[in-house]
């Protein structure tokens, strides 16, 4: 699978940074911007490697409007 590049909104609610991804409606939290962070792309993978096993995948990014760049070099 090619890297797959999103948007990622991080924001505070009370200790906890709730990280979310609008492109697939995936969210996420860690303790930390850092850790909410990794989390999200963790979600990410997982949400993408389970479309890709189910058929899914060109799908949902071309609904998230992906489109594959032609390889360099």
């Amino acid at each position: 699978m090619e890297d797959i590049y999103f948007n990622s909104f991080i924001w505070k609610e009370g200790n906890v940074y709730v990280s979310y991804c609008p492109q697939f409606d995936v969210s996420s939290c860690g303790d930390t911007v850092e850790e909410a962070r990794r989390m999200l792309k963790e979600a990410v993978r997982l949400f993408t490697e389970v479309a890709e096993e189910q058929g899914t995948l060109q799908t949902i990014l071309d609904e998230a409007g992906y489109q594959l760049l032609p390889s360099i070099g």
